[in-house]
């Protein structure tokens, strides 16, 4: 790798189509017939099954200077802490700490963000310029001995839920904001690189006075960051966060958010979600309504309600995850590849977009990747071993395969209403080609407990999330060893291939831009995938997004340059894409006339 090489963009932005808005609204009876037809759905991406009944009242901000949020939260908040990922907040990671580099999976490319750049000066050493005049919230410099400790933090405590991505992490150390990194040979580029855009910055002189145990599970409630809000309440139904003046970004980048407060409120039913949007008292929802796109474009503005999703028509939604079927490779029939080829082309993924989905998400490309990484994928290779909905052939692969019949049961969460309908459409579709499948709903709980030990035939899963590289993906599939308790959802299906286990590891530590290398590592890696097929991918689950243009404006769209942000609150969205820049462009509606 040469020297002086900086951060680089995952390169080759994918063009995306630019949509116009329409005006959208819906009558109160269609809003009354969708609500009830709505129930608990599968997002956000890590979700559990089931959710609070409904939402309590508000809290009284005043309306003008306040965003409602919800469709991220399905607990109570009680917990700050950025490296107690499946407890912490919404708005912990993004308004209140922060990463140093932000990930645009829209246009492809890194914004310097705490760092002002980062630059590999050896094929060990990579060194990062921390930003100057940023202070926490309690008045403090940020300085790169913060940085430092983070990374050091990182490195140290096993548990530390960026552990991995500094693996080859040697030392860092702080001279001014001058922040040196030295590294092992072979050097995890990848991981490291997630690293930059995934990992909050935290208060040394905070987090130094905690255990190793504290570090992590501690909740912080007093939390001290460097982001445009601080905490301002909370309570069982809601958080509530207020502005921070002293936002470095308002002077560096000319960004401030017009409203003064932010309450996100924990996830209600689906009806209690879509009454809430409609009636306004909900303004940005991430929550999956169904349905969303009549009121959005069928009902031409007849009610007013002025919804607002990414693309004004189908698909509505950015993809956010890939949703496998995952044979479990380890029993028959599914460890024969000639029946999981059969399974391949026997379902219908545009049946189940427009039949479960209303066409509110996309059919996956064979490989599975998602659509920022679409310039990662080899035509030729789909072209040549990639799959279709065909039921002739799938009889055909499922004769060769020895199949006698064998009853085989399909799984996912009871309470996901949009897998449950989808797992339906798939069961009837591979009965009609003469696979004996049940599907089945089991807890949520009980499900993970099945996958994670092995004890399952099929399932639908959704592990694989947006990334800036194909790299995390192909990890998830090829993970090796194959342990007994696959309790990190890596290689849940427990497919066997060192030899692509050793690409994967190849990859990670190939330099981000040795393109040619990694083009050819990602090539062989997706020729094996749709050869071997350890994963079927079926449809993309959608970055689900409705906004309320009553009180607020300008939400992130398509069909502007200025708004093609990420327009979803989920962790690894808000505080490492983009949807910091969506917040701060939101402007307050003007008074009706």
């Amino acid at each position: 790798m040469s020297s002086n090489t900086k951060v680089t963009p995952a390169r080759r932005a994918r063009s995306g189509a630019v949509v116009r808005w329409a005006t959208a609204g819906a009558a109160a009876s269609l809003v009354l017939a969708l609500a009830s037809a709505c129930s608990t759905s599968s997002t956000p991406p890590s979700s559990s099954s089931s959710t609070p009944a409904s939402s309590a009242a508000l809290s009284a901000f005043p309306r003008n200077e306040t965003l409602y949020t919800s469709g991220t939260a399905y607990t109570p908040p009680a917990n700050w802490n950025p490296l107690d990922i499946g407890n912490m907040a919404t708005g912990t990671q993004g308004l209140v700490y922060e990463p140093l580099f932000l990930y645009d999976p829209i246009h492809n490319k890194y914004d310097p963000w705490l760092a002002t750049s980062g630059t590999w000066t050896s094929a060990t050493t990579f060194i990062i310029q921390v930003r100057n005049g940023v202070t926490w919230s309690n008045g403090t410099a940020l300085t790169g001995a913060d940085v430092a400790y983070s990374i050091n933090l990182a490195r140290t405590n096993k548990s530390d839920p960026f552990n991995v991505n500094v693996a080859s992490v040697t030392s860092a150390s702080a001279s001014g904001n001058t922040v040196t990194v030295k590294f092992s040979n072979p050097t995890g580029y990848t991981a490291w690189q997630d690293y930059l855009w995934k990992a909050p910055v935290l208060p040394q002189a905070i987090w130094s006075k905690l255990s190793p145990t504290a570090q992590i599970t501690s909740a912080n409630k007093n939390p001290v960051g460097t982001g445009p809000m601080v905490l301002d309440t909370y309570n069982a139904t809601e958080v509530a966060y207020r502005d921070n003046p002293n936002w470095w970004a308002i002077k560096q980048l000319a960004l401030s958010f017009k409203f003064k407060y932010l309450v996100d409120v924990v996830n209600g039913s689906n009806n209690v979600e879509l009454s809430a949007l409609t009636a306004g008292q909900i303004d940005w929802s991430n929550n999956f309504l169904p349905g969303i796109n009549e009121l959005v474009s069928g009902l031409n503005g007849n009610a007013g309600y002025g919804f607002k999703t990414y693309y004004s028509g189908s698909p509505y939604m950015l993809s956010a995850n890939t949703v496998w079927l995952e044979p479990n490779t380890t029993k028959a029939p599914m460890n024969n590849v000639n029946f999981r080829k059969a399974l391949a082309y026997a379902i219908n993924p545009k049946q189940i977009v427009s039949a479960v989905y209303g066409g509110i998400t996309e059919p996956a490309n064979p490989t599975g990747l998602l659509p920022n990484l679409h310039a990662y994928i080899s035509k030729s290779v789909v072209s040549k071993y990639g799959f279709s909905y065909n039921p002739t052939l799938a009889k055909q692969y499922l004769a060769k395969s020895g199949y006698k019949g064998q009853a085989i049961t399909l799984e996912v969460p009871d309470g996901w209403t949009d897998w449950m309908a989808g797992i339906v459409v798939i069961s009837t579709d591979l009965k009609a080609v003469g696979i004996n499948v049940t599907p089945i709903y089991p807890q949520y709980a009980a499900r993970n407990t099945d996958l994670n030990g092995g004890n399952y035939d099929l399932a639908l899963d959704n592990n694989a999330s947006a990334d800036s590289t194909p790299w995390s993906y192909f990890q998830r599939v090829y993970n090796l060893p194959i342990e007994a308790q696959q309790t990190a959802q890596d290689n849940w299906e427990r497919y066997n291939s060192p030899a692509d286990w050793k690409l994967v590891q190849e990859a990670g530590s190939t330099p981000t831009t040795d393109t040619s290398k990694l083009d050819s590592i990602y090539s062989q890696l997706e020729s094996d995938f749709l050869q071997q097929l350890p994963e079927i991918p079926v449809w993309y689950n959608g970055a689900w997004f409705q906004g309320n243009s009553q009180y607020w404006t300008d939400y992130p769209s398509a069909s502007s340059s200025a708004d093609q942000n990420t327009p979803v609150m989920w962790y690894g969205y808000l505080g490492a894409m983009t949807t910091v820049y969506a917040l701060a462009a939101l402007q307050p509606a003007k008074p009706a006339s």
